[in-house]
């Protein structure tokens, strides 16, 4: 029996050419995944850590921040704990990977993947992140126990979904969120803050104005900002129509957290209170190109190489009160 002829150089040569063509396309397909997932390797880097020894972190992008941050504002907002915080931020992270979609299995739509035929609302409505977060936080705390339910179980009778299993593997990140974004954990989450490439600063929502439009948004206006007031551009007005005045070196919200023994319905100190709030401008800053936020002597800037927060001597009196009693937003101009 003859042997098999071995292939020639030049059929050898467009056999490599074709393999090393497959591997391109291989690796381009997967590098197309990889930035449709996680919104591209330009996008700013958000990073939540644990307190402590535990150095447990989760990376997520600026819009998860934002939705991340409107979901929990909404929560407090109405008193629930922040158990409850985690359960919803779990909920969205598995049904949307915490971005706001605009379509989904049959008509699901949204964070959390609510379907208008079944009575979630209209689709403008589930469109809008506070009243999605808000129709979940009303199915749930109607669950009976939900706080010491398995965090799965409890996503679950809100959500009656077909993977009710998936929840569970979101739980040590939600937690995470969950900590920085009610303020409990201070310090402790940090963004890039600076706006996608290849946006027209123009089509960005900048400024202090649309930095206390969003935390009206985010808290309503009987939360925080009605109750101690607003600072804006360093004139000390009463919500909801303070006037903007521009400073030198871009423009400034401070929002007064009056100090105190007193908690509020979620049990939650004052302390608490401004750290989720330096933690919710934080997590907007790429959106309202925040620059600069302080609270209680600590201090984030945008750019910084380690996104840290660092702490700042205070400055004066007035710089005493800031750094004790408010939370100071500088804006770009």
């Amino acid at each position: 029996m003859p042997e098999p002829t071995p292939p020639s150089p030049k059929r050898r040569g467009r056999l490599f050419r074709f393999g090393a063509a497959l591997v391109v396309l291989c690796a381009l397909a997967g590098y197309l995944v990889v930035q449709y997932v996680t919104g591209g390797t330009r996008t700013p880097a958000c990073k939540v850590v644990a307190t402590g020894n535990d150095r447990t972190s989760y990376r997520f992008t600026p819009e998860q921040a934002v939705n991340a941050a409107t979901i929990t504002a909404v929560g407090t907002g109405r008193g629930v704990s922040e158990r409850a915080v985690a359960i919803a931020l779990a909920t969205a992270l598995q049904e949307s990977g915490l971005r706001n979609l605009e379509h989904g299995d049959r008509d699901s739509l949204g964070l959390f993947q609510q379907r208008p035929s079944q009575g979630w609302g209209t689709d403008k409505q589930i469109m809008d992140p506070s009243y999605a977060a808000g129709m979940f936080y009303d199915h749930l705390v109607k669950v009976r126990d939900y706080e010491r339910l398995p965090l799965t179980v409890a996503a679950q009778r809100v959500q009656r979904s077909g993977y009710p299993e998936a929840y569970a593997k979101h739980e040590p990140d939600a937690t995470l969120l969950a900590a920085a974004l009610t303020g409990r954990s201070a310090a402790t989450l940090t963004c890039q803050g600076r706006p996608p490439a290849g946006v027209a600063a123009a089509a960005r929502a900048t400024g202090a104005e649309a930095v206390r439009a969003a935390l009206v948004r985010d808290f309503g206006p009987r939360d925080t900002l009605e109750e101690a007031g607003a600072e804006v551009g360093g004139s000390k007005r009463p919500a909801p129509a303070p006037t903007v005045t521009a400073r030198a070196k871009g423009r400034t919200v401070t929002v007064p957290v009056p100090e105190g023994a007193r908690t509020d319905a979620a049990g939650r100190t004052a302390l608490e209170r401004g750290w989720q709030l330096a933690h919710w401008a934080v997590a907007n800053s790429s959106a309202l190109h925040i620059q600069r936020v302080s609270y209680a002597g600590r201090e984030w800037s945008a750019g910084s190489t380690d996104s840290r927060w660092r702490p700042v001597a205070p400055q004066g009196a007035a710089g005493a009160e800031r750094a004790a009693g408010s939370v100071r937003i500088v804006t770009g101009q």
